[in-house]
């Protein structure tokens, strides 16, 4: 298992965008929860056993993966939901995206934005491009099936999708405020 964590400003602010673009797109905006996703993959779930949904939030994703255990179950969920409140509350958004760009899984055993780049591109995490970036994030749903490299097929088509979701998302003061703007000194 490969890990480097780096603080936001070693990382190219496209890395941030392009997750927030591929996994969370009301990240600045919410609590650390989307409703209305949560109800929508409520209602999928209930109709499609097989096939399940998730809604999880960016915040979600980093209390599961600092503070829990993988797999489902009821316990897990309820320590995730008062996990994620507590980050909220006391990290805030910049903090918590930092951490998830650090320690989300974006290939077989290559946890974090630093180590993806290392791997895939050769470089560091603050030289990748948008399009670069767009590539990883396109692959996180399920980052050991959708490859970067070699480019899988569902990567390949997710990726331009993912770029024009970040040029939508990039004028946006809350998501410019968040990601282009220097990190505050904590």
């Amino acid at each position: 298992m490969k890990r480097d964590y780096v603080d936001k400003k070693d990382m190219s602010p496209y890395a941030a965008l392009s997750v927030i673009a591929a996994e969370d797109q009301l990240f600045p905006d919410h609590n650390g929860f989307d409703i209305k996703s949560i109800k929508k993959a409520m209602q999928n779930n209930s109709k499609k056993k097989k096939r399940l949904k998730g809604a999880s939030t960016i915040s979600q994703q980093v209390a599961k993966n600092v503070f829990l255990w993988q797999g489902r179950s009821w316990i897990r969920k309820g320590l995730e939901v008062y996990f994620t409140f507590m980050i909220e509350l006391i990290w805030g958004k910049e903090r918590i995206l930092e951490m998830y760009l650090n320690v989300v899984e974006m290939g077989k055993g290559v946890f974090g934005i630093e180590a993806a780049a290392q791997k895939y591109f050769k470089k560091p995490a603050l030289k990748l491009t948008r399009g670069e970036c767009a590539m990883i994030a396109a692959s996180l749903p399920n980052p050991k099936k959708y490859t970067v490299k070699p480019v899988s097929a569902y990567v390949t088509k997710r990726s331009p999708w993912v770029k024009n979701q970040m040029n939508n998302l990039e004028p946006d003061p809350d998501i410019r405020l968040l990601i282009f703007t220097k990190p505050s000194s904590n």
